[in-house]
This record gives structure tokens, sequence and C-alpha cells, in this order.
């Protein structure tokens, strides 16, 4: 469980609310913003669980979900790729919050007024054993009424750790917060939607590079990244900084592509090695969009955009960056091994396996199994061994991002 601050002094609490919406601000994408909100709002009435729904069109998608009774890390995030939709029809407690733009708070779900109008769908429970209590359900509404989401609170504990009813105050103080985090959210929308027009330019030029290809590849290099950064001793905030950056780079990494000829980006047939030259340069250009970064993020979206067909023992492109007139031979280096940026050996994986489990025109997808056993053979040729076995070891998650953005 983790811990709250103690309700005795709600002006501290107050500030705490200022505190979390200035972190929020400083996150880079819609999945951190989402993931920090939902873990600041539980911490503040000590929920053991809770989920953050966005609406799309006429539904609600589970977006975060955390359970701290229930999911490890790795099991949580399998489950927040695996979740499916809800309607906002009314009927269950966050469509109906949905749809009414006012928060539902129940004591208990199982001895609810059988005259209020919706109902709790016990399936969660009922399939791990989970025993769902209290519930607060709170509308993300924006500033022009547009509700974009909502926010569900479970089970809150007391000082002591005991289960409890969320309080009134608890509800002044989560309201508070979800007004303030609103907007921070749409901008995370706003951001993400940004970084997808910018992918589906390069969409349009190359049909390989289609809107859930980019978000799978973003998803599994940013899961990568996470383990990694784990596994290097990082702080859990400094984990969750990096593959909230990795994941934005990640989704850039064909971007460079808008300015290749649609004469080769659509040949159905084989490139000659004049052509190939040219389609090598994508990786330039990429990075010539992130030339003077001004944020981290933009650093690491370069180095993807240069680097990801680097291999790592050497070989792949753009080795020295001679394919395209007026560049120098140095500005892009041929590299190896952990001299090409990590961000770069972690969208390798990621890149190559999603293509390889993908329709293109010139094959049929590989089964699972088999784009595996390539991604291992090429360990320490192709791709880092160490970026390789991060991946292997999030093999269950890999597969609930393929089942979440399918094309």
């Amino acid at each position: 469980m983790i811990q709250g601050l103690p309700t005795s002094h709600p002006a501290d609490t107050v500030l705490r609310v200022v505190s979390i919406t200035n972190a929020l601000r400083g996150l880079q994408s819609l999945g951190a913003i989402l993931d920090r909100l939902l873990y600041e709002a539980r911490k503040l009435v000590r929920a053991d669980a809770g989920t953050i729904f966005l609406v799309d069109g006429g539904d609600l998608v589970f977006s975060y979900v955390h359970n701290d009774s229930l999911f490890n890390a790795d099991a949580v995030t399998r489950h927040v790729y695996l979740a499916s939709r809800l309607p906002v029809d009314g009927t269950s407690l966050a469509g109906f919050v949905a749809r009414k733009a006012a928060p539902l708070v129940i004591d208990d779900v199982y001895a609810m007024d059988p005259a209020l109008p919706v109902h709790f769908n016990d399936s969660f429970d009922c399939r791990t054993g989970y025993r769902t209590r209290a519930v607060a359900s709170l509308p993300l509404v924006s500033s022009r009424g547009r509700v974009v989401g909502v926010m569900q609170l479970i089970n809150p504990a007391d000082d002591d750790g005991r289960p409890t009813r969320f309080s009134p105050a608890d509800i002044v103080l989560l309201t508070l917060l979800a007004d303030q985090a609103t907007a921070i959210v749409e901008s995370g929308l706003v951001t993400e939607e940004f970084i997808l027009r910018m992918a589906r330019m390069a969409e349009l030029r190359d049909p390989a590079e289609t809107g859930p290809h980019v978000r799978r590849v973003g998803n599994y290099a940013a899961e990568i990244c996470h383990v990694l950064a784990i596994r290097q001793g990082l702080s859990v905030p400094e984990a969750k900084r990096r593959k909230d950056m990795m994941r934005v780079a990640a989704m850039l990494h064909d971007v460079g592509k808008v300015g290749i000829s649609d004469r080769i980006l659509r040949k159905p047939g084989p490139l000659t090695s004049d052509e190939y030259a040219v389609m090598k340069g994508h990786t330039l250009l990429g990075a010539t969009l992130f030339a003077n970064p001004v944020s981290e993020v933009d650093a690491w979206s370069r180095d993807v955009a240069l680097y990801h067909h680097q291999h790592f023992n050497g070989a792949g492109y753009p080795g020295q960056a001679d394919t395209l007139p007026g560049h120098a031979r140095d500005v892009a280096p041929p590299l190896s091994g952990e001299d090409i940026p990590l961000p770069a050996r972690i969208t390798a994986v990621a890149d190559v396996y999603d293509a390889l489990v993908s329709q293109r025109v010139y094959k049929p997808p590989f089964a699972p199994t088999e784009a595996a056993r390539i991604i291992a053979e090429g360990s320490g040729s192709q791709f880092d061994p160490a970026v390789v076995e991060a991946f292997f070891s999030i093999e269950d998650v890999i597969a609930a991002i393929r089942c979440r953005y399918p094309e």
C-alpha cells in the first residue's frame, strides 16, 4: 500500500496537489502524465487501486491501471495493453460519470442502492479474487466542458492502513486534482496527436509506416528501455522519465522518410544500389529535423532517427554519412557496440521485430516465434545483446502491445 499524507493536515495536502500539477507539466508523453496522475491521486487518499479511462469516440479506453494488491510492474503493464473498452452509455460506473460529467462515489459496490441507474461489473473481481469495495469516479473535464476521461480510485485506507470509505474531504481533493490535471492531460493528447501526425506524414510516403506500427514500435521500445533502466539501478522516477522519452523518440524513428521519393518508397520490387543509397538517407533527413535539440527528448529523437539502422557490429547504416549530396562525411561517423546511442540500439530491436511480424508488400507476416528467433540470432551482430535479453524478458508485454495496436 502506498503511503499518503495525513488527513489532519489539509493545507499540506492542497500544497501537494499544486506540487503534483507542477510535476505533471514537466512530463513529455501522455502515458507518463496518466501514470503519474494516477499514482499521485492514489497517494492522496491511500487508494489500493485505480484506473484512468480516456474518451475515444463513444467509448472509454482503459489507459492506465494500478493495483497494489494484484499486480507487479510487468503484470500491470501487460494488463494496460490488454485492457478493453467500455461504452459511454451510463450503465457502468465510469460510463455514467463520463456521460453526466459529474463525480460518483460508492461506499460498497456490492451494496449499492438498487435505485441507482448503474451497475458494477464484477467480472474482474471474479476472475482475480480481488474485492472491490469503495469506488470514487471523477470526470476529467476540459475548460470547454468536454469530458476527456475518467479517473477512478478504488479501496482507500485510513491512516492505519485499514479499509475505509472515501470522505467528503477526499472527494474535494481529488476533484481539485482532476480539475487541475485535465489541462495537462489535454496537452499530452495534443502532443501525442502531433507525434502521430508527423508519423502519418511518413505513412503518406511509405505504406509500411502505419499509425499502429509507429505506436507498437514506440511502446516496445519504451518497455525495453524501462527494463534496462531498472537493471542499471536507476530510481523508479528516472526509469519512468527515460521510458517516457523513449516512447516519443521511437515513434519518430522513420520521420525522415518524408524526404524520400515515392518512386523509391513505393517500389514493389528490389531497390537498385543507387536507390538503396538514397533510401538510407532517411536516417540523415530524420536527424536533421532535430539537428539543434532544445530538450533531451529532441536529442534522443535525433539519435534514434540517425542510428536505428546501425548494427551493433558496425555494419548497417548510416555508417559514413556520404549517401546524400551536401552532407559532410563526419556527420555520422560509423559506430559500433555501446558507442551507438542506447535509444537507437533499443529502437533497432523494436523496429525490426515489428517489421517481421507485420504484413509488407514484399512479404507475409512472420509468426511471433519465428520473428523472435531472428532477433535472437542477431544478438551480438545486428543487435545489442543486453537489449535483446531485455526484449525477451517481457515477451508477454510485447504480445499485449501487438494486441492493443492491430493494423
